[in-house]
């Protein structure tokens, strides 16, 4: 049996070992303790403030999902509703209802700690989680791993066997970025690896892998975008693992842009549908890989290629993605790419076939460490330097400005006519330009307040 502990350093000043209890690891040198939930240490470098971050996005999920609910009461009550209709939506009101009790259910270990964040802290180290990332933001991957069957996990399989070769010896093996921890627990239990970390900052994701990795079988709504049936909008799925993994898979909660490990701690790092979504340019990301592996590690990729930085240059092709792994301390990449099916349900007619792109390539000689990674800049940290008027900036600042003299116009009164000439007469902008301009702002705004929680 592998020590977890023996893997692990602090995420905030990288010392080791950490000392470990039963409900904590702690770092002498900081002097913080990181709670273990679950069984899964909770590795992020402010942990309270992670916690308190992640209870709140919690509370947010279960107040969507009661306003939901009390929205399709409300159509419930109209009284042209087919047979049909309403027993669909009676159907879907009591499921949210139930997934709203499995999710409080399901996450009940985050309260297991009081908030106690001190938020100065957490900004002074630059981490943050991604707001553009909630809990149920992957969802449908839970599903995905443990329900829909094993198409689409067999052929992911199927691609990390591609580049690395049958029979290849993984040695330690870190999964960053496991999401629901399928792959992570196939690559386990199907290849020849002496331990597996899985780490994902996901709590939903790992609660779930822990539980089904360790026998449990949970129950779970799935609510497909496209329901090829009337009772498929609200499908209830039974989550299970094939077997319990044994006591070398090790799952934590954890940032992998601050990865809580020592350098050259693993055989094989694997990055599966990462590269491209996360925020960090892929050069400095191939180094941070480059200082986890040991000497002649491996990395292996998979997934996609979709970047999605709003800075052009940074949005890579295979070959540049191929050169940048080669720049960064390793050999050139043997690839694989192929097409498989991607978050294909099979309760709805909506999926798609992916053209993966995998690769594996071995550290041949160190790369400079990078620093840590800073999330948040200095004038955001401090609150002493001036805010940068950037042009983005300007643009955003006018733009608000408009819309909120537009809103502050709204009195029930009022035409989009109407507010059309209180905006010439401002001299903010003529009437012939102010009346498309603000038709199209209430169009967002009516779209907006019309639109559904998703899943």
């Amino acid at each position: 049996m592998t020590n977890l502990a023996a893997f692990l350093a602090c995420p905030r000043c990288d010392k080791t070992p950490l000392e470990s209890s039963d409900d904590a690891l702690h770092c002498k040198a900081c002097k913080v303790d990181f709670p273990i939930l679950e069984g899964m240490p909770w590795l992020f470098s402010e942990p309270q403030a992670a916690l308190g971050e992640w209870r709140g996005r919690l509370q947010f999920s279960l107040q969507q999902l009661s306003h939901e609910i009390a929205g399709l009461e409300k159509e419930l009550q109209g009284s042209n509703l087919r047979p049909l209709s309403q027993r669909r939506v009676e159907r879907y009101a009591k499921a949210l209802e139930s997934h709203r009790r499995s999710l409080q259910k399901l996450l009940h270990p985050l309260e297991m700690q009081s908030l106690q964040g001190n938020y100065e802290s957490y900004l002074a180290l630059r981490t943050r989680l991604p707001s553009d990332q909630g809990l149920n933001t992957y969802y449908p991957n839970i599903h995905r791993d443990w329900a829909w069957g094993e198409e689409e996990n067999t052929a992911s399989l199927k691609q990390i066997r591609a580049v690395l070769h049958d029979h290849a010896e993984l040695g330690d093996v870190l999964v960053l970025g496991a999401g629901a921890g399928r792959l992570a627990y196939d690559i386990h239990t199907q290849l020849n690896c002496t331990a597996t970390l899985a780490m994902d900052f996901n709590p939903l994701l790992m609660l779930v892998a822990k539980a089904v990795t360790s026998g449990e079988s949970l129950s779970l709504y799935e609510f497909p975008i496209a329901p090829l049936a009337l009772d498929d909008d609200a499908v209830l799925r039974k989550l299970g693992a094939p077997d319990v993994a044994d006591e070398n898979f090790h799952l934590l909660f954890g940032d992998a842009l601050r990865a809580p490990f020592p350098e050259k701690t693993f055989d094989t790092v694997v990055t599966p549908w990462l590269i491209d979504i996360i925020s960090e340019d892929l050069p400095v990301l191939a180094a941070r890989i480059n200082n986890l592996l040991k000497d002649n590690g491996r990395w292996v990729n998979f997934g996609s290629l979709a970047f999605s930085s709003p800075e052009r240059t940074r949005c890579y092709s295979p070959e540049e993605t191929k050169a940048i792994v080669a720049e960064n301390g390793f050999s050139d990449p043997y690839v694989s790419q192929a097409t498989i099916p991607y978050m294909s349900s099979p309760a709805s007619r909506h999926g798609r076939q992916e053209r993966v792109f995998s690769f594996s390539a071995y550290k041949e000689r160190n790369a400079d460490k990078p620093e840590r990674h800073s999330a948040l800049p200095e004038w955001i940290v401090t609150g002493k330097d001036p805010v940068p008027l950037s042009p983005s900036f300007r643009q955003q600042a006018m733009t608000t400005q408009i819309y909120s003299f537009i809103m502050s116009l709204i009195d029930g009164k009022r035409s989009i006519k109407d507010m059309a000439i209180v905006l010439e007469k401002q001299k903010l902008m003529t009437k012939e330009e102010a009346e498309p301009a603000i038709r199209s702002f209430m169009t967002k705004m009516h779209d907006d307040s019309n639109r559904s929680s998703s899943f």
